[in-house]
Order: C-alpha cells, then structure tokens, then sequence
C-alpha cells in the first residue's frame, strides 16, 4: 500500500506530562513483508513466559511432541499454560538463558525438532463465539496462552475478565509502537489488519460491547490506512475508531495512551479497568482471533530484527524458543561487530550477554547497536539538579529524589514517592546531562522492594505456622490433660463403688450373726429346764 499522509482523526486528543521527540529508525525494518524463519534445530521453551506462577511440566525428557501441543500447564488462575512450537522430541527439561534484566537462567523444555513440522490435534474453532458463555470464550483463550504481546505478558484471559463490579466503557487497542526502531506491530496492522480487527470484535463481546478506540501514532500512515480500510469493511465501524496520535515517546505507554485517547487518568497503583477501559495491544488481538477462530495456541510471533549492525534489518514471523542467533543468521547476520545486543528496544530494552537466549512471547525485538548508535556515555558525574528528568517523565514523578532514595536504599521513601509508578520508560536517563543510569536505580529499588516484600510473606509464613503449631501442640496437651482427669475421675468413681459394696458385705454379715446370736439365745431361753428343778 502507498506510503500516503492519512490526516489525524477529528476525535479531541489529550496530552500527557513530559515524554520525548527521538529520531524513530523505523525505515530500517518496516520496508518488507514479514517473513516466516525456518525451524531451528533445538527449540528453548521457557516455562514463564508471562506474568504470574510458572507453568507446570507436562512432559518428560525422551518424550515426543508436536506442534501446538501443550507441554506445561498453567499453574494458578494468573498463569499460562506453554505449547510446543514445533514437532521433535524433549531432550531436556533443565535452566538455560532465558531474556531478562537479571541475566540469570530459567527452567525450559529443550525440543530437538524433527523438521516435520507436524501439528497436534487442535480443539473445534469457536466461530459461533458470540452465542457461548464469555466464560467458555475466556477459557479458551486462556488454554491457548494468550499474553499480552506488548512486553508485559500480563495473560489475557485474566485481564478480559475484570468482574461483574466493572462496568468496561472503552477497549483501547494499542498500535501506537513508539520505541524507536521496532516494527513488529505496524507490519502486522499493514498486512493482517482483518485478523487483528476479529481479535477485537472477539475481545469486545467478552467485555460487555464497549467502544472501541484504536490508537496509532502518526509516524505510521500504511498502518493508520491500512486498519481504517479493514474497519471500513467491518462491522466494528459502527463502534470503533481508528485515531492517530502525534509521535511522542512514550505514548505507547498504557496510561499514557488512556490519558491521550480518553482524558482519563488511571489511579496510581490502580489498573485501567478501575476506570471502565481496558487496553490491549494488537498483537494480542491477531493472538486471540487465532485461538478463538482457528483453535491455534500461542506459538509464534513477529519479532524485529535490527539495528545498523544487522546486514538485513527485517520482521521475522518467529517460532516461540527460536534461539536469538538463528533469527539474526535468518537476517544475513552481522554486518559489524555490534557494541551491543538489545532484547526490545533502545529505550525500554536490556541488553543480552548471549546470543543463544530463546525468542518468548514477551521478545517483540533484536536490537544490534553499532558504536555509532549507542556511544559510551561515560563515567556518570554528579546530579547537577537540572529537573530536566522531572520535566521529561511520562508519570509525573520526581525522578530526582527516586535516585537519591535508591542510591541510599531507602526504599521507604521511594515507595513513597510512588517508586512503583515508573514506567522504565528511560526518558529521565535519555535527557539527564549527567549520564546517570537513572533507570537502572528504579529497577534495583524495585528489586530490592520485592525482595524484602518477598521476604516479609515469607517470615510472615512462618510466624504463621510456628503459631499454628503452638496451638495445636497447646490443644493437644489440653485434650491429654482432659483425658488423664476422665481417667482419673473414672478410677475414683470405680474406687468408691468398691468401697461401698465392701462395707454393705460387712454389715450383712454383721446383720447376720446378730441374728444367729439371737437366735441362739432365743434357743439357750426355751430350752428343757436342767434335772430336779
């Protein structure tokens, strides 16, 4: 479709605090089709692939799977269940890299696939979705792990369930993709907008029939184009809209793209739902119109692959657990020797150590940084008190006093000054002048918050069941002493019974000698009287 301006929607916009212009460098990867990446040799499956409990294994080593069958299930109601990508055989059910800020390793199903590529047998796509229960609906999305796609894999069943207590007014769809060089979303709106838009007619009637806003910055115009053309044909048309934004980083942000769209402002530790909006993005919604439609779990999805350092920057349709250095031998390899390897993207990102980490479900990029892009900033020098990170952050924080606090581990006065309301976003660190990796303060704090939560519960685990044992070792030694006072009572009582049948044996036998001896008497008195009388 022609690159052609599409004029912003006559819809009121609203504005956010702070955020940033940054140059986007998306015409690196958004020029070709989404290509589909081979099957790799061994697929690294992690088992927490989303918010909440990991999932439980289902298979054994030495076993063999196929495509889409379910190999760990969800293990709680905030959990998701996990299925092979591919047909092979588990060859390993053990910890291996897996994508996160702490670098640490995770436990994952290792498949050694067969190339076969064979499908398992899928449940009955549920076309007449709109005559069942929600709740079947719900089920079935939750069975084919849907999380959310845009990289907080919250899963989504859970979220498409806010309670009979809230009322949903509004489905913000978010295709907004503001992270500089990603462009997973906008090639999935420009070549799948059709699919996308089930996803939502889907997820509206889970939600009661709210309307329906579809938000994309206006750096995209093929996608803007290319969703309105698809909602001109739907039936949504009626109900939904698609708005373009202005490009500012980080309207993407959930509540900032809420705050741009509707003039709502979620609470502080409050969720969108609290104020009758839910906001998914569009890769979770192409991920449920293929769950509910087509009965195909979540098992792949479009990654970007980029950076200057990348012969051939492109989105790649990736099987979930395809090794990061497949994908990028995929794009023609290395062009140069990266400064960096990036999971996401510059801003929100962090960088991998190991090229052999597993794309998952959260992964929306492959970001390879040249020196030229990402410079070494430096030795950081000392906080100057511009307020430039004030006056940049997205949540309206005091970033400031968030770095001293956690720079001197008081984590009391960073939750305090609402610690946990920070985005990540790195808008403080990008305009700080100093060179202070802010961000990376924010996320040590919070870390250590959850630790010392974590450890908390814990303690308070324990409290509970050292008291849970006191009192069932105080009641048992109550019911022994009750026990021992029956006994005791029983044998006085038998002693006493005793005793009075021993003194009634003694007065009937006193009782009958007085009256043999009487009666002895009686005799000695009528006797024949003595000789001579």
């Amino acid at each position: 479709m022609a690159a052609t301006p599409v004029p912003t929607s006559e819809r009121r916009l609203w504005t956010f605090h702070g955020g940033i212009h940054i140059a986007d460098e998306k015409a690196l990867s958004n020029a070709s089709e989404i290509t589909v990446a081979p099957i790799p040799k061994q697929l690294v499956i992690p088992l927490q692939q989303h918010i909440g409990a990991p999932a439980r294994v289902l298979v054994e080593v030495g076993e063999r799977v196929l495509k889409g069958q379910c190999i760990a299930a969800a293990d709680g109601y905030v959990s998701a269940p996990v299925h092979a990508s591919s047909s092979g055989t588990v060859i390993a059910i053990e910890a291996r890299p897996v994508p996160h800020p702490s670098g640490l390793s995770a436990l994952c199903a290792v498949i050694e696939t067969d190339g076969e590529d064979t499908w398992a047998e899928l449940p009955e796509p549920l076309t007449h979705y709109a005559q069942l229960d929600p709740a079947e609906v719900r089920e079935r999305i939750r069975w084919a792990g849907v999380v959310g796609m845009g990289g907080a894999s919250f899963p989504t069943g859970v979220k498409l369930n806010p309670g009979p207590d809230r009322r949903i007014d509004t489905l913000v769809i978010n295709g907004a993709e503001c992270e500089p060089y990603i462009t997973c979303d906008d090639r999935l709106m420009r070549e799948r907008a059709s699919r996308i838009l089930e996803g939502v007619r889907i997820m509206r009637h889970l939600l009661g029939g709210p309307g329906v806003l579809i938000g994309i910055e206006d750096n995209k115009p093929e996608a803007i184009a290319a969703m309105r053309f698809a909602l001109g044909e739907s039936d949504l048309r009626a109900s939904a809209e698609v708005v373009a934004i202005p490009t500012r980083y980080p309207s993407g942000g959930e509540k900032q793209l809420i705050r741009i769209l509707t003039g709502k402002e979620v609470p502080s530790h409050g969720i969108p739902a609290q104020i009758g909006i839910v906001c998914q993005n569009v890769g979770t919604a192409h991920a449920v119109a293929e769950a509910v439609l087509e009965g195909r779990p979540l098992i792949s999805r479009v990654v970007t692959v980029t950076g200057r350092a990348i012969t051939t920057p492109r989105n790649l349709a990736a099987r979930i657990g395809t090794p990061a250095a497949e994908l990028i031998a995929h794009c023609d390899g290395y062009r140069e020797q990266p400064r960096k390897l990036v999971c996401g993207g510059p801003m929100m990102g962090f960088e991998l150590h190991d090229q052999v980490v597993p794309v998952t479900k959260p992964v929306n990029c492959l970001l390879a940084l040249t020196a030229a892009e990402a410079p070494d900033p430096g030795q950081a020098l000392a906080c100057i008190r511009c307020g430039r990170c004030a006056d940049a952050c997205p949540a309206n924080l005091l970033p400031q006093q968030l770095y001293w606090f956690a720079r001197a581990k008081d984590f009391d006065h960073a939750q305090d000054y609402n610690l946990f309301d920070c985005i990540e976003c790195g808008c403080c660190a990008q305009v700080c002048p100093s060179h202070i990796p802010l961000v990376q303060y924010y996320r040590y704090a919070k870390t250590e918050v959850w630790a010392r939560e974590q450890e908390k519960r814990k303690a308070e685990e324990a409290r509970q069941r050292h008291e849970a044992k006191q009192a069932r070792l105080e009641r048992q030694e109550r019911e022994r002493q009750a026990r021992l006072r029956q006994k005791k009572e029983a044998l006085a009582a038998k002693a006493k019974a005793e005793a009075g049948d021993n003194a009634g044996s003694e007065a009937k036998q006193a009782a009958i000698a007085a009256a043999r001896a009487r009666a002895a008497a009686k005799q000695q008195g009528t006797g024949e009287p003595a000789d001579g009388a």
